[in-house]
């Protein structure tokens, strides 16, 4: 009966610790930026002079992010190596604008439509970097690779995929903004309500 209750004591006490190094939170940064203007025409032209640079010009608003990552490499006896954790240490950071000075009356109702529009509209490019950072994740740990004294395989093995899902992540943010940003698209609308408001 002691011999079962070691093991079993023992995975009580790994346990937590496994689960804890999966509970990881992303940490979050927001870099507004100044737009000036009395009415809804003019607070757009403001975003289209001084919004950050995306792709081929400037953008309503903007989702990037810093990752690193603590990869424990082990190689084994046999002459393999194993990727035991991999650990990330990821922030995601938006850009959208922001008023210079404090808008009033029926032009604030329509900025706050706007906006928080918006920064709904990034927070869905911000879900798909955590969901990409978590695929990464879960293919990392555990990764195996036989005749790999100096880690070198596992390594190429891992960059062959995470290319493959930072490419994934690109399109399915390019084809989201194409969705939202096309004729009757919520941005688009969102933008025809600021642009036609107050």
């Amino acid at each position: 009966m002691k011999k079962a209750a070691i093991p079993a004591l023992l995975a009580l006490l790994v346990l937590p610790a496994a689960a804890d190094a999966n509970n990881w939170r992303p940490a979050e940064q927001i870099k507004p930026y100044t737009v000036r203007g009395s009415t809804g025409m003019e607070l757009y032209q403001s975003i289209g002079a001084r919004g950050p640079e995306a792709g081929a010009g400037q953008a309503i608003a903007y989702t990037t992010f810093k990752l690193t990552w603590r990869r424990d490499y082990r190689p084994l006896p046999d002459g393999a190596c194993v990727l035991a954790s991999a650990r990330p240490n990821l922030t995601i950071i938006y850009s959208w604008p922001k008023p210079a000075s404090k808008l009033s009356g029926a032009l604030a109702e329509s900025w706050q439509i706007f906006i928080r529009g918006v920064e709904t509209h990034e927070r869905v490019h911000g879900e798909h970097i955590l969901d990409m950072v978590k695929q990464i994740e879960a293919y990392s740990v555990g990764l195996r690779a036989e005749n790999d004294p100096k880690c070198q395989r596992v390594r190429e093995v891992l960059q062959k995929r995470l290319g493959e899902l930072s490419n994934e992540q690109r399109r399915r943010s390019s084809d989201f903004d194409r969705e939202e940003m096309s004729p009757g698209g919520r941005v688009h609308q969102l933008i025809l309500a600021l642009v036609n408001g107050p």
